[in-house]
């Protein structure tokens, strides 16, 4: 049994801004980011630095400098928001930033609390 759970942001239609992102990639970079994925699962978080706003930034050392975006609900959740590259990284960061207001919010609501 993993350590952490993985899942992915999805907005209000359903659709995963992360599984978009990862539909473009070629297959071995697809490959180095399903691993990036596995390790996270793993508990492992030894490439990930925080990037503001609760979001987390996991780097991987391959190709144009792919990142995988994602933010923490407590301990053992691990929602997926985005990814990039170092090209792109600023962009990606505030799209990352505002995903996980959303799913806050969203959170908020359907627990019936005021998010902090």
């Amino acid at each position: 049994m993993p350590e952490v759970e993985v899942q992915e942001y999805l907005d209000p239609a359903g659709r995963s801004p992360f599984a978009h992102w990862f539909a473009s990639l070629n297959a071995l970079a697809a490959a180095k980011i399903t691993i990036a994925i596995t390790r996270l699962e793993g508990g492992n978080f030894s490439n990930v630095k925080g990037v503001g706003g609760g979001v987390f930034e996991y780097k991987i050392d391959f190709g144009p400098g792919y990142r995988v975006y994602f933010g923490r609900d407590g301990n053992r959740l691990v929602i997926l928001l985005g990814g990039g590259s170092k090209k792109r990284q600023s962009e990606a960061i505030t799209a990352a930033q505002l995903l996980w207001t959303a799913y806050k919010k969203a959170k908020a609501r359907k627990d019936g609390e005021q998010w902090r």
